[in-house]
């Protein structure tokens, strides 16, 4: 496979692992909590397809971010970075916005944590850099 092609597998593949990954932890594990805590503020969970699209692409997103820190750095401190500049900053606005649920961090950070740790590895693996 030329590199090319090992750069686009290596993106689609974390991609479509993030959002994965963020599809069974935001709808089957955690669900109940974005939804109630909209409820207990008048609101309803936004869960529009129009939504869904917008978190596809931030998925997509995050891949492409794992990909190009993973050239510069190795899988542990890719998985980092990146994870401080996707999920922390994420977290921080929506708290900020007072819509992030109570308890929901403290199933979030480890899987998220695993979901950049592993999204990181692929980049790694199926596009190893080259000196």
């Amino acid at each position: 496979m030329n590199p090319a092609s090992r750069t686009i597998a290596a993106i689609a593949l974390t991609g479509i692992w993030v959002n994965a990954s963020e599809f069974l932890r935001n709808e089957w594990l955690l669900k109940s909590y974005w939804t109630d805590h909209y409820r207990s503020l008048g609101l309803t969970f936004p869960s529009a397809p129009v939504n869904g699209m917008a978190w596809l692409i931030w998925g997509f997103l995050s891949a492409l971010a794992l990909f190009l820190v993973s050239r510069r750095f190795g899988v542990v401190q890719t998985a980092l970075l990146c994870w401080l500049m996707t999920f922390m900053m994420m977290w921080l606005v929506v708290g900020n916005l007072h819509v992030l649920p109570d308890g929901l961090l403290a199933f979030a950070v480890p899987l998220s944590l695993l979901e950049s740790l592993v999204g990181a590895a692929i980049c790694r693996k199926l596009a190893p850099v080259t000196a």
